[in-house]
C-alpha cells in the first residue's frame, strides 16, 4: 500500500469527505500534525488486506527453520518470583 497523498489535520477535518474519497479510490492517505505524520485513513478493502492472517501460530511453529535442528529448551528451576498485583 502505498500512502498516496498527506493531509494537514485541520484540512482533514475540514475536507474529511475528500479524504474519504481519495482513500477509497487512490489507496491510503497519512494525516499530519504539525507536519509529522500522524495516522493514515485506509478503506476497509485495504485494511482487510493487510490485516489478513497469512497463516497459524501452529503452522508458524511446524514450518519454523528450527523444527528438527536438536535444538532443545530447558526449563530454568528455581523459586518463583515474585508479582506485585
Amino acid at each position: 500500500m502505498k500512502h498516496t497523498h498527506y493531509w494537514p489535520v485541520a484540512t482533514a477535518k475540514s475536507q474529511f469527505s475528500a479524504l474519504l474519497e481519495q482513500a477509497k479510490s487512490q489507496g491510503p492517505q497519512t494525516v499530519t500534525r504539525h507536519g509529522r505524520p500522524a495516522v493514515v485513513v485506509a478503506s476497509v478493502r485495504d485494511w482487510e488486506a493487510k490485516a489478513k492472517r497469512s497463516k497459524s501460530l501452529t503452522d508458524f511453529l511446524m514450518n519454523s527453520p528450527l523444527r528438527g535442528s536438536g535444538l532443545e529448551p530447558r526449563r530454568l528451576r528455581g523459586k518463583w518470583r515474585k508479582a506485585d498485583l
